[in-house]
């Protein structure tokens, strides 16, 4: 276990600990275990409670460590510590720290409905909140209006944060999650088809349905309609705290 990595403790005082087993033979791990491996996007549909959180940061310092394997002064190569919580040159003497790389995703309303986009990798029918990497000294307030402006030509009135997530794609981001609002007058969506391949308003009726649909997670016909992102992901949480706000207002 001298390649394990030290994730944390649970709350029962069980130490988790994660481990590449890509050089094992896949049958035999799968015999060993009793399951069957899928890919990590189809099982963040399938995992719940404490385990994706653990899955994730598990996959982002497995994949840390196999990118950092040499110092980016000297060349050489690094050594992790015991825990697995970083590296370190022993020729420059440099420690190396695993990073996140820092997301805005921000729920966009006009007062009635919400806006959600899809990229062309997302799977099937799925829509989610729009989000966009920080640029170098940005302001998390200043990405968000510029990734709302780039990406469907709106302009951002009011931003009020809602929550924060680690997720491990396509890397190792820091989601930092955002609701935000523009004018009734002005939400005419002008799709940046580089960036999204589509973007549109849902009305509540049509998210409260979408938060019913089981995502589909064969390669087969996909769902009618659409569908959201897994119920533990930000993008998820962000739009079940708009159809709350939604009933909320509807009842004053």
């Amino acid at each position: 276990m001298k390649k394990s990595i030290l994730l944390g403790c649970s709350e029962q005082n069980q130490v988790q600990f994660c481990l590449d087993v890509g050089e094992l033979h896949q049958a035999a791990v799968e015999e060993e275990c009793g399951g069957k491996f899928i890919s990590l996007k189809k099982a963040f549909f399938l995992l719940t409670g404490p385990e994706a959180p653990l899955v994730a940061k598990g996959r982002a310092l497995l994949r840390w460590h196999q990118t950092n394997s040499f110092c980016s002064a000297t060349g050489e190569p690094t050594q992790r510590n015991p825990a697995g919580s970083q590296r370190v040159c022993n020729s420059s003497g440099i420690v190396y720290y695993p990073t996140m790389s820092p997301v805005v995703i921000v729920l966009v309303s006009d007062g009635k409905r919400c806006l959600l986009g899809r990229q062309s990798s997302f799977p099937q029918g799925m829509y989610s909140a729009l989000a966009g990497f920080c640029d170098m000294g940005e302001t998390v307030e200043e990405t968000l209006s510029r990734e709302v402006a780039e990406e469907v030509g709106l302009e951002v009135l009011n931003v009020s944060y809602s929550s924060s997530q680690h997720w491990p794609f396509p890397h190792s981001s820091f989601m930092m999650g955002f609701h935000a609002s523009v004018s009734p007058t002005y939400t005419q969506v002008s799709v940046d088809h580089t960036e999204l391949e589509d973007a549109r308003w849902f009305s509540l009726e049509e998210i409260t349905s979408a938060l019913q649909v089981k995502a589909p997670l064969s390669r087969g016909k996909p769902a009618a309609g659409f569908w959201l992102p897994p119920k533990h992901a930000i993008a998820n949480h962000l739009i079940t705290e708009w159809t709350h706000r939604q009933r909320a207002q509807s009842t004053i």
